[in-house]
């Protein structure tokens, strides 16, 4: 036969357009499509906006999908955590080729729903925001990225864990632990204020 002819892949799930991809690199191109501005918006906030560098490091995300696709097995998380996943070792290898911090860029509307995690019923005040960042600034690296995944990025406990190849429980727990050493720090800084 000639011509073959390609399956509509509009109202298909990623699980079967994966399936096809691994067939027939033509079906990558879909998810692609779905995955690419997601994909995209989290290495830009990840690099401090830097769009030049995020466009490359996204296309780098999408080359190593397709050529891992082979070794891709679902176990029941969206397909996007696993580009996510993707994506994040990427960003690390950057900024270690690099040597370079990143700054996130914060909103006050997200630091207030972090507060609301460290101290419900609580509203930031004037100065406060600068107290916080402070303390922040101060943090280990790997407690700053789960915290900017979580309050910052906004990706779910399950996004998270894959991730970090850890369980969803996990992952809460480790944010969790670093929500009560900001919460001790802030209280301890905010008494001597």
């Amino acid at each position: 036969m000639l011509f073959q002819r390609r399956k509509k892949t509009k109202d298909l799930s990623d699980s079967e357009i994966i399936r096809l991809a691994k067939e027939d690199g033509f079906y990558f191109g879909e998810l692609y499509e779905r995955y690419f501005e997601g994909i995209f918006r989290f290495i830009y906030y990840r690099l401090g906006k830097l769009e030049e560098e995020a466009n490359d490091l996204t296309q780098q995300t999408f080359i190593k999908a397709m050529n891992f696709l082979e070794k891709y097995e679902d176990r029941g998380l969206p397909f996007k955590s696993w580009l996510l996943r993707i994506a994040q070792n990427e960003v690390n290898q950057f900024f270690r080729a690099a040597k370079k911090q990143y700054q996130v860029d914060v909103s006050e509307n997200k630091v207030q729903a972090m507060i609301e995690e460290i101290l419900p019923n609580h509203e930031l005040k004037e100065g406060q925001l600068q107290l916080l960042l402070e303390i922040l600034n101060h943090m280990d690296q790997e407690h700053l990225d789960l915290i900017e995944l979580r309050f910052f990025q906004e990706l779910s406990f399950k996004e998270i864990a894959e991730i970090y190849q850890i369980t969803e429980a996990n992952a809460k727990m480790r944010i969790y632990r670093i929500l009560e050493k900001l919460n001790n720090k802030w209280k301890d800084s905010y008494e001597n204020i």
